[in-house]
């Protein structure tokens, strides 16, 4: 059997085993009710992704931050109204890239033309993040669909289920460990930090204030460092002053990542950190001398996270539109 029906059959396996049989997933959730689904799909990304290169790590850093807070269910998608705080306008949502969310309101504008009232919002900002990875050069892997779009969207529910760039290794695996995610998936994962980029304030602590004996981090290359003391220079005030994550191959999902952070290229305090840890440096080694091991782990770790705490059912709806609910 090959590896990729070896791994479907097991995604397939753990869906039986933890949604009832009403409402089951599958890859061909849409085959009837919507067949032109990922035909729409494919167009929209496209043409988004051509005109804002950065939408694919727009996307997946949305998809992110969807899922880790009660689950893939496009509660990161719902604006705020004047009886709710939603998910959006939590502190560490606020600098959320807006092209994601063009991209899944364009996508469903088009599907609710095509099949009103069929596809989920979250299956939509799934399968962009799927989709978006494998033209960015990434791995491509299996989405199950049929996701329903939750009912709830708090901004007070956000703290505490998103990892902070300044949290120790220690507490960034434990993190992932509530969440079901084991060390290796983490280091996987947090590769993704290879396409997008971060705003100065989320680093400007390493490279301006990091002690009174060095104004750096003496972890980093000290020609990126003072590279990215230019850059920042005028952070304070202008906020929307970021770097690209990944300084040789920003635009590239590849391994990249981890031979920058061999390098003291990181650009994250966590991020590097990990290049030094003795339960995560094994991982960042492998993954920077093999592009094939990190595409595989990547991949079996995204498709864990796509069906993380989904709504099925009753559970939840397929909004008409994804910035409000029903």
């Amino acid at each position: 059997m090959e590896a990729s029906s070896l791994r479907l059959l097991l995604l397939s396996a753990t869906i039986f085993l933890v949604i009832p049989a009403e409402s089951k997933l599958s890859i061909n959730h849409y085959e009837k009710s919507c067949p032109r689904f990922h035909e729409i799909m494919y167009q929209i990304i496209t043409a988004k992704q051509t005109a804002s290169p950065t939408t694919a790590a727009a996307v997946l850093r949305v998809f992110f931050h969807d899922c880790m807070v009660g689950g893939c269910d496009g509660s990161t998608l719902v604006a705020s109204n004047a009886f709710n705080k939603a998910e959006r306008d939590a502190d560490i949502n606020l600098s959320l890239p807006g092209d994601a969310f063009d991209l899944v309101t364009r996508a469903k504008t088009a599907l609710e033309l095509e099949c009103p009232g069929v596809v989920s919002c979250t299956d939509i900002l799934t399968i962009s993040a799927r989709n978006l990875i494998k033209m960015a050069g990434g791995p491509f892997y299996q989405v199950l669909l049929g996701r329903k779009d939750g009912l709830v969207s708090l901004a007070s529910r956000v703290a505490g289920n998103l990892a902070f760039p300044n949290m120790t290794v220690t507490e960034v695996i434990e993190h992932f460990k509530l969440k079901g995610f084991g060390v290796r998936e983490m280091v996987a994962l947090v590769g993704a930090h290879t396409v997008g980029f971060s705003h100065c304030s989320e680093f400007s602590k390493r490279i301006f204030y990091f002690s009174k004996k060095s104004p750096t981090d003496p972890t980093m290359n000290p020609v990126y460092a003072k590279g990215l003391q230019k850059l920042c220079m005028n952070y304070s005030i202008d906020p929307t002053i970021a770097a690209f994550n990944d300084v040789m191959t920003p635009g590239k999902f590849d391994n990249m990542y981890y031979k920058n952070l061999q390098r003291g290229l990181g650009l994250l305090a966590t991020d590097q950190a990990m290049a030094e840890d003795p339960r995560t440096k094994p991982f960042v080694d492998l993954y920077a001398v093999n592009e094939t091991a990190f595409f595989d782990d990547f991949a079996r770790a995204m498709e864990k996270v796509s069906i993380y705490k989904i709504k099925t059912g009753r559970h939840g709806e397929v909004r008409r539109r994804c910035d409000q609910f029903n």
